[in-house]
């Protein structure tokens, strides 16, 4: 018997009978790995603070030298990346059996000089909306941390105490 749950997007998980489940369904990830899986995606969010507020901005991104590098638009993700240069980079990914997600903190920074921009523009990171998009910016990582989660039913409350 498996143990179906609504995911995104109307997808169902199916996760393994509970009797096949082995192994602990958290589990840390290395470095390597987190760098390895957040380069795998392109959809991952900033996370900052401006007038004493959280702000969470979606960005499409790549990974470049083990930094993250996004383009913005003039406004609220560029001034709150220049006033508070401290911020928190997440993204993840899941399928049926398993997900995972990582997270950056770092130092976020306006790209200025030519070199770092035709660094940047090597990168071929385009706009995913019809929107000029003419500002790089790239967080430079102090701390990169990762998980992975494998889906499966929630053990009764006796298998805790075993």
């Amino acid at each position: 018997m498996t143990t179906e749950r609504p995911g995104h997007g109307g997808q169902v998980f199916r996760a393994a009978p509970r009797g096949d489940v082995t192994g602990d369904p958290v589990s840390i990830l290395s470095v390597g790995e987190s760098w390895n899986l957040l380069a795998s995606v392109a959809l991952g969010r900033v996370v900052t603070s401006g007038q004493g507020q959280p702000e969470i901005f979606p960005v499409n991104f790549v990974v470049q030298r083990r930094t993250v590098l996004f383009r913005t638009a003039e406004g609220t993700k560029l001034v709150s990346a220049a006033i508070n240069n401290r911020v928190l980079f997440e993204a993840d990914d899941h399928d049926a059996a398993e997900g995972w997600s990582v997270i950056v903190k770092g130092t976020a920074r306006m790209l200025r000089t030519n070199e770092e921009l035709k660094e940047a523009e090597r990168a071929q990171l385009l706009p995913w909306t019809a929107t000029l998009k003419q500002n790089y910016v790239r967080i430079h990582p102090v701390s990169i941390t990762g998980r992975r989660f494998r889906f499966g039913p929630e053990p009764s409350p006796e298998s805790t105490f075993a």
